[in-house]
This record gives structure tokens, C-alpha cells and sequence, in this order.
């Protein structure tokens, strides 16, 4: 399976990433801050550090995730082709 092959099955597997990383930010903000939403950057109400570090623990949640339905969708492709995803 060629890159172009694999690409469009890349790309529906990084949709499906981003949606469960989503999920979990979601429920780990609510356990850690207490607080039902998560802030956004515009939202005036909330401080610098808090926005900031809801920021870096959604992008970090989000990196793991991707990095491993990545890592996970081209092993998938090894064992029905035997060849790595170029």
C-alpha cells in the first residue's frame, strides 16, 4: 500500500483521532479543574493561567492520541499488506 493509498485512511483515521481526544480533554478537564467547560482563550472571565494550561492539556491529550491511532493504523497496514506505509 503506497502513501496515496494510505493517505485517505490516514486522514479519516485523524478525524477519528481528534473527536476522542475531544472526549478526553473534556473528561479530564471536568475531573481535574471541577468545572464543566473548559475555557477558551476569548472567554474574559477566566485568567491567563488557566487558559494557558487548558491549552497545553488539550494539545498534549491530542499529540497521544494521534500518535498512537497513527502508530496503530500502520501497524493494521503491515499485517494486511506486510509492508509499512510509506
Amino acid at each position: 500500500m503506497g502513501r496515496a493509498a494510505y493517505k485517505p485512511a490516514g486522514v479519516l483515521m485523524g478525524i477519528a483521532a481528534g473527536t476522542v481526544a475531544g472526549a478526553i480533554f473534556r473528561q479530564v478537564w471536568k475531573m481535574t479543574a471541577g468545572d464543566g467547560e473548559a475555557p477558551v482563550a476569548t472567554d474574559e472571565d477566566r485568567r491567563w493561567g488557566e487558559i494557558l494550561v487548558a491549552a497545553a492539556l488539550q494539545g498534549a491529550i491530542f499529540a497521544v492520541v494521534r500518535a498512537a491511532v497513527d502508530r496503530g493504523g500502520a501497524v493494521g497496514v503491515r499485517r494486511l499488506t506486510g509492508r509499512w506505509p510509506d
